[in-house]
């Protein structure tokens, strides 16, 4: 660890992981219901669970975002974060508005739509954080040293902020409703938070492959714009069925084709840089996730997403367990893993320890990403036959829901299995670790480019 405020970065993360466990561990009661109807009713109702369960998963991939900016500006930058005090102000606020919505959601006080169900005073708390955080990083940067990874990583975080301004507007007509509702939704995880991706991708594969910074940067600039190209009219395969113009219907449909690129040029850069590189970097756990992130966002956010995005086909498969399958693999590839890895490279340095916990950790990587596979292939194939029944021989909607009992047990047990990786990951990075490194062989924790 180089700057002392890149001590930020560990509460951020500390606190991200106890959210990510609450998130798998809410969604296996959800998948449960999907088996046992009755489940927790009384008590937890499934539109409950699957509240939390959606929105634990948005604060704690934000709170993972945060916390990579405050552990890599400060080397990008080579000065600290501008205000320490305000930094941890920000957490604050952050993780009392999400302690105050689950209780909410509880108590039945929630503004019912999907990811956007916070009440107002915690989407005013969310600004405020962002402002704070804004403010922080923005000058943080403009102070010290500017590179292409804290361009685009300012970028991307800029505009979560700014788009999550749509939020406030909540029109009483549904289909401008969803159509300003996808602008915060899509232009998110289809937008803006592949910049914050792309950045914290290309810091990694710097610091642990040795790549000439120049190269990198060419590689992140193609990937940014390839990324802004597709996916800001990309959101149009959101408006085929919501009585927007057809023409979105074309729009929508070439534009999502195009999405596929950014990732594939992701899983080619990344590979690119470790073979140009250096291969022995100490934290093999770290270079596994960061090699592990772009293949499966690829797979999730590109080839599952390519899969039923074209209207004609999307025609019968949206709203389907196709639709579940593509959002499952696509947020753990492209965030969920992301996170993992710039937290298995950054806690070792945080903590002063020797890359810890090695085979644990990779144990962890290959359970949840198997297990991740499997749900994706179970709900796919759940999806095929929801389409074939419902969609074309007419069966009515809780005929079908009987017909795919079998493929909601298999994703039951997979998730079962997630929760259990999750665990081991948490107890790889937060557990007993070897003896601190001596000040002289830090760097090679935290290797400087």
């Amino acid at each position: 660890m180089k700057y002392a405020t890149q001590r930020i970065a560990y509460w951020y993360f500390a606190c991200a992981m106890a959210l990510f466990v609450v998130q798998v561990l809410v969604g296996s009661l959800a998948g449960t219901v999907y088996v046992l109807p009755n489940f927790l009713s009384e008590i937890l109702p499934f539109n409950i669970l699957r509240m939390i369960h959606t929105n634990a998963l948005i604060v704690w991939l934000l709170l993972g975002f945060f916390g990579s900016a405050y552990y890599l500006i400060p080397e990008e930058a080579e000065r600290d974060i501008e205000s320490p005090m305000l930094a941890y102000a920000q957490l604050a606020i952050l993780m009392v508005g999400a302690l105050g919505a689950v209780v909410g959601y509880t108590l039945g006080i929630h503004e019912g739509r999907e990811f956007l169900e916070q009440p107002l005073w915690v989407k005013i708390g969310i600004v405020v954080a962002a402002l704070i955080f804004l403010y922080n990083v923005s000058l943080t940067v403009i102070k010290g040293r500017r590179t292409a990874i804290t361009n685009v990583l300012l970028l991307g975080l800029w505009g979560i902020a700014v788009f999550f301004l749509f939020a406030f507007y909540n029109p009483t007509n549904l289909a401008l409703d969803k159509l300003y509702w996808w602008y915060v939704v899509h232009l998110w995880v289809e937008g803006v938070w592949e910049l914050v991706m792309a950045s914290v991708l290309a810091f990694l594969v710097i610091k642990m492959t040795g790549v000439d910074r120049e190269v990198v940067e060419k590689w992140l600039y193609a990937i940014v714009g390839l990324a802004l190209f597709s996916g800001l009219l990309g959101t149009g395969h959101h408006y085929y069925w919501i009585g927007a113009p057809g023409y979105w219907q074309w729009i929508g449909s070439l534009f999502s084709t195009l999405e596929v690129a950014p990732f594939f040029a992701m899983v080619v850069f990344a590979f690119t840089m470790a073979w140009k590189g250096r291969r022995d970097h100490p934290n093999k756990a770290a270079f596994l996730w960061t090699l592990g992130t772009p293949v499966m966002a690829f797979f999730g956010a590109g080839v599952w997403g390519f899969m039923h995005t074209l209207s004609w086909v999307n025609y019968y498969s949206h709203g389907t367990q196709v639709t579940a399958a593509h959002g499952h693999l696509a947020f753990f590839g492209a965030y969920v893993m992301l996170n993992l890895a710039i937290i298995s490279y950054a806690l070792p340095s945080l903590r002063g320890r020797a890359p810890y916990n090695q085979v644990l950790n990779m144990w962890s990587f290959w359970i949840m990403t198997s297990a991740m596979a499997f749900m994706t292939f179970t709900l796919t194939f759940a999806g095929v036959v929801q389409v074939h029944l419902q969609r074309v021989l007419g069966m009515t909607y809780m005929e079908v829901q009987e017909q795919l009992a079998l493929f909601y047990w298999m994703r039951l047990g997979s998730g079962i299995f997630v929760v259990v990786s999750v665990l081991m990951f948490v107890y790889a990075m937060f557990g007993p670790a070897r003896g601190r490194v001596p000040a002289r062989t830090q760097a090679s924790v935290a290797p400087a480019e």
